[in-house]
């Protein structure tokens, strides 16, 4: 029996009141009529500047601002009620929805473009800040059919899915252009085992609808626990195994939802003691709320509440954010085939403001991004400020993502320019300077200091006595890492494995380099997995490097939580990198390990220890990116082909082309031409 979701409007299900401004070039997630570029440009200059944000999805309003949007659990209210300022007055609009069939909508095909961009900032600051780029002009925004996602259950523990439900009308695709998609692909059929059962039963379980609509999943969903904190709230990072699992099984209706969903929370308000950042953050998480509608005690509406970092551990900005919202945005792309999504001017915008943040000119000499202490997966104290490779290695896979989503025209080519820049910048500098194996550590331990010199040999003035003593026995002869920090005398020898696993994933390192991190988690299996794959970080902090970096975190003690623990999330990420580098067989044993103990131990969050033997004394137990990462990591053994579609190959004109623009004469020297390992 068929069953199929759309956004719309029932008489059985409580309406939302939607209020649109200049920001979004819809809300329910149709695409507008296409027009040309400089008509937007040109009609944009007509819409006044919000006066006004506010930090829930309410429905009272002030000129010309996106303040957000409700879901009423009023019967009796059943029409949209859209305000804008340029109409002086609102409209309402019946339930009834018609679709102007003369208007057709291509998928846009984004040429690939050079990198030769020598004359080019970096930044993109001076050209992101004109009037015009924060000015969408908004033309028939409810035209367009919703997206109907349709999905087959037997009962004989077989998934059938049917991408041929996605029913997409002429005006939206021009399917001459969709060639090589998967929206045609026919009905396949699975076997499911049982602890695959149990997953999506609990994944589906930790789905949350607003107005109507699955728009995420919460972090953990243990009926046990009494005191949920935060885990109760949608988080980004926490979703993107979920929409993975969800986008593999043919089910894109909840990725979209969320896509979207978390674009209009990008433009809200974010202040902590009266300070703002910039323009583009990404919040953390949101947590869909049920509140009375006007204080009135009967009737009662659904708000969205954002956390941009200011009810956080730390108040820490949540960096990853955005970068994994890119990249989930392409990897939908990727999987069902509709791009249209990308193209949409407000998606088009939110890509834009992110990379804005990202590229803004500062202080550093580096190219990488430099963060502060809790900024990404491991939120809390863990001695991972400056240059952490975790943050690294998304912010490079965020920028070649939005090289292929960007659309090229005259207002974006300085913002494409510079995120070639940067991409051949950081590559060369992550390779050159992050690489450490059995050779290049032993020329740090022979390393001059205090070298004050353009030629310089030791470039960050690192000393040899920092190397420490257990490297010395760990790194094996063959295959080596990226190491997980590096400042001016500071270089954090630590494994992180995430990092690692995205520098393989996005071809941040060499094919070479992709390799030996493989080969040297092959060889110290025993420390970097063991009895649960896989630890987010390698050796633990202990003694006073414990109390003195992490200020004697009570959570992450030694081989506890951040601090040394297995995260089986990991898992996906392991799993896309062996699919990759070729090694199927080395995911696969990872999987059947934690196969033998998820369900048993009630899908933990995290496993303390040195071996990964204990579940975590802080535990969540239904952990949902633990159930999605089990999911999505089957998935893709099973099909690998998916695989290719989330991963990056060595891109080979980023390489040929180097942006600093130096001469190869005089004081002024291109570093490349310096010593290499």
């Amino acid at each position: 029996m068929k069953s199929s979701t759309c956004i719309g409007i029932s008489s059985m299900k409580p309406c939302c009141i939607f209020l649109v401004s200049y920001r979004s070039s819809s809300i329910f997630g149709f695409s507008p009529p296409k027009m040309s570029r400089s008509g937007i440009r040109n009609l944009s200059k007509s819409l006044s500047k919000a006066v006004d944000r506010r930090r829930l999805h309410s429905c009272k309003h002030n000129k010309s601002q996106i303040v957000g949007y409700k879901c009423v659990a009023d019967p009796n209210w059943r029409a949209f009620s859209v305000s804008d300022s340029s109409w002086g007055q609102s409209r309402v609009f019946s339930d009834s929805f018609r679709v102007d069939k003369g208007r057709s909508r291509g998928v846009l095909v984004i040429p690939r473009v050079a990198s030769d961009f020598r004359n080019h900032s970096t930044s993109v600051e001076h050209h992101l800040n004109e009037k015009n780029f924060e000015r969408i002009y908004i033309q028939g925004g409810l035209n367009v059919k919703p997206l109907v996602i349709e999905r087959i259950e037997t009962g004989d523990g077989l998934v059938k899915e049917d991408n041929t439900g996605i029913n997409v009308s002429e005006s939206d695709v021009n399917t001459n252009n969709v060639e090589g998609s998967n929206l045609t692909e026919p009905r396949i059929e699975r076997e499911v085992s049982e602890i695959e059962k149990e997953a999506w039963n609990i994944l589906r379980g930790a789905v949350v609808s607003y107005c109507g609509n699955p728009v995420g999943t919460i972090a953990a969903n243990d009926p046990a626990d009494k005191q949920p904190l935060n885990y109760d709230q949608i988080f980004i990072r926490d979703f993107v195994p979920s929409a993975l699992a969800f986008l593999l099984n043919g089910e894109a209706e909840i990725v979209k939802n969320f896509l979207l969903h978390t674009l209009q929370l990008q433009s809200w308000e974010k202040t902590v003691d009266c300070y703002s950042p910039g323009q583009g953050l990404m919040p953390a998480s949101f947590k869909v709320r049920t509140v009375p509608r006007d204080g009135s005690p009967e009737a009662f509406e659904e708000v969205l509440d954002p956390d941009f970092g200011e009810s956080a551990i730390g108040r820490v900005a949540p960096v990853d954010s955005g970068l994994w919202w890119i990249i989930l945005l392409r990897a939908y792309g990727k999987i069902t085939g509709d791009y249209s999504l990308q193209d949409r001017v407000d998606v088009q915008t939110g890509i834009r403001l992110i990379l804005n943040l990202c590229l803004t000119d500062g202080f550093d000499m580096f190219p990488s991004l430099l963060v502060t202490d809790g900024s990404c997966m491991i939120d809390r104290r863990m001695g991972i400020h400056g240059h952490p490779l975790e943050i690294q290695a998304l912010f490079y896979s965020a920028l070649r993502c939005s090289r292929e989503m960007l659309t090229v025209n005259d207002a974006t080519k300085n913002l494409v320019a510079a995120v070639n820049n940067r991409l051949s910048a950081l590559s060369f500098h992550i390779r050159e300077y992050y690489w450490v194996d059995m050779k290049k550590i032993n020329e740090i331990y022979r390393y001059n200091t205090e070298e004050y010199s353009t030629d310089a040999i030791n470039k960050f003035n690192i000393y040899p006595d920092q190397i420490p003593s257990w490297l010395v026995d760990w790194i094996p002869d063959e295959g080596g890492y990226f190491i997980g920090n590096l400042q001016p005398a500071h270089m954090d020898f630590r494994f992180f494995t995430l990092g690692n696993l995205w520098a393989i994933v996005s071809s941040l390192g060499t094919p070479k380099q992709n390799k030996d991190v493989l080969d040297l988690i092959e060889a110290k299996w025993d420390d970097l997995v063991a009895n649960m794959p896989l630890k987010i970080i390698y050796p633990a902090l202990e003694s006073d490097e414990w109390r003195i970096i992490t200020g004697s975190d009570p959570k992450n003690t030694p081989w506890s939580y951040h601090n040394g623990g297995s995260w089986p999330t990991l898992l996906w990420q392991f799993t896309l990198a062996c699919i990759k580098m070729g090694k199927p067989e080395l995911a696969q044993r990872a999987v059947a390990l934690a196969e033998e103990r998820l369900a048993v131990d009630q899908w933990p969050e995290y496993y303390d220890t040195r071996s990964g033997r204990f579940i975590g004394k802080q535990s969540r137990l239904y952990q949902t990116w633990t159930v999605a990462g089990f999911l999505t990591s089957k998935m893709l053994l099973q099909n690998p082909e998916k695989a290719s579609l989330l991963f990056w190959e060595e891109d080979y004109e980023l390489l040929e082309t180097c942006v600093c623009g130096l001469s190869k004469n005089g004081r002024r020297k291109c570093s490349r031409l310096g010593p290499r390992s």
